[in-house]
């Protein structure tokens, strides 16, 4: 008797379900995982958000750019300010620590330039004979007065740019989100398969890093912000007090010119 037998065709079975994994791979709804890395989700977006991102990204840039140099600057100004404050209290005259950081222009901070700016006015009025001492001690703290307002600016500038990025991003980036959600919605409905959680994930995703690049760029800003505005409020207090301690100085001085 001869027995029949049946050997698998391996082949074809190989070859049906390397067609049935292709298949499944192009088939509707099936996330690929390059397709929801960020670099493809940045550039699979629309051009509005494209847009969005672009503009989040320039604001976070020019963002870091100035916490970097204020943070240098502001560092400078307190190291410049403690140096000017030991000299002043040194015991030394006047003339000559006006003399020195007068001349030195590159090394001036704030407090500096504001002593230079009212020994410079009393030297000035004292030189022509100024009798009254009231209107003397007044032109000074007027001349100081002047030059605090330009150090505040100076201390100042570019910070409120970090208050409006800190403030504005977060809406922008959630404009991008929105607009992008809106978009994929709309081509949904536009189309003949099933919606799936699959088949809106990307879309979504892309629609989303547009409000996660918009906290990036606002969270520092609003740190930094704070924190600057910190600093300069206490260096504005000392210049204030020094200016008290200065004009105090000058009305102890013309008592005992005038006693004299």
């Amino acid at each position: 008797m001869e027995q029949d037998q049946s050997t698998p065709d391996i082949a074809g079975e190989t070859v049906v379900n390397a067609e049935a994994l292709a298949g499944a791979a192009q088939a509707p709804g099936v996330v690929h995982p390059d397709s929801m890395s960020i670099i493809s989700l940045i550039s699979d977006a629309s051009l509005t958000v494209q847009l969005v991102m672009l503009m989040l990204f320039l604001a976070s840039f020019v963002s870091w750019t100035i916490i970097f140099s204020k943070f240098r600057s502001l560092r400078r100004e307190r190291r410049l300010t403690d140096q000017f404050e030991r000299d002043f209290w040194a015991g030394g005259s006047m003339q000559s620590l006006y003399n020195q950081w007068g001349a030195e222009t590159r090394n001036a901070s704030g407090m500096s330039e504001i002593f230079v700016a009212g020994y410079r006015e009393y030297q000035r009025l004292t030189e022509r004979g100024y009798a009254n001492n009231n209107d003397l001690l007044d032109a000074v703290q007027r001349a100081m007065r002047v030059e605090l307002s330009r150090e505040i600016d100076h201390l100042e500038s570019q910070i409120p740019f970090l208050a409006t990025v800190g403030s504005t991003s977060p809406y922008v980036g959630l404009f991008g989100t929105v607009w992008g959600i809106m978009n994929s919605f709309r081509a949904l409905s536009l189309s003949t398969q099933q919606a799936t959680v699959a088949s809106v994930a990307p879309g979504i995703a892309e629609a989303l890093i547009a409000t996660a690049m918009g906290l990036f760029a606002a969270i520092p800003a609003v740190i930094a912000y704070n924190r600057f505005s910190y600093h300069v409020e206490k260096l504005v207090a000392r210049y204030e007090i020094f200016m008290e301690e200065f004009v105090s100085i000058v009305n102890r001085q013309l008592s005992t010119d005038s006693d004299d």
